[in-house]
């Protein structure tokens, strides 16, 4: 069953404030409306432009943990994670909209999905970030200078092989 934390918004309005509930997703987590995941990387993301719903209905079928932030029915923000749960994990697709950065949001999902089962007793967490290093070191992460990160694309490389033939 799906775990829920309430959060108080932390910016101030002027009716009562709205409830940002954080959703930590078990294994149902493809319940999560692929419409409104899709919006919410396509507008603020740049690194997921092209994703499909089937596409992400996919993805989360194989995250072992998902977590989502939301006021109302507006998808705020999301997060997920792969891992062994012994040795290694990795941090993918964290993200908040505009409108709520800053409001201690994006640290609420990552902290969640750190705490998560399929995460909690890892030796390593990895993530990649193009823009938010400093956000990340404040949580704890550090850049990992003696490793190097290297990239396979299966498509790039049958398309080489094809027109070598």
């Amino acid at each position: 069953m799906d775990r829920f934390i309430h959060l108080a918004c932390p910016c101030p309005l002027p009716s009562d404030p709205p409830v940002i509930r954080l959703i930590c997703h078990s294994g149902r987590c493809w319940r999560l409306p692929l419409t409104a995941l899709q919006q919410l990387l396509h507008q603020h993301s740049f690194w997921a432009q092209e994703r499909t719903r089937a596409d992400l209905r996919r993805m989360l079928r194989g995250s072992q943990a998902v977590v989502s932030l939301w006021e109302g029915k507006q998808l705020l923000g999301f997060g997920r994670a792969s891992s062994d749960g012994v040795y290694r994990a990795v941090l993918w697709d964290v993200v908040v909209a505009d409108s709520h950065q800053g409001l201690g949001h994006g640290r609420a999902l990552v902290q969640a999905l750190l705490k998560h089962p399929a995460l909690a007793r890892v030796e390593r967490v990895y993530l990649m970030t193009t823009h938010q290093r400093g956000f990340y070191e404040q949580l704890g992460f550090q850049a990992a200078d003696q490793q190097q990160l290297m990239v396979f694309r299966p498509n790039e490389s049958a398309t080489e092989d094809s027109t070598k033939g």
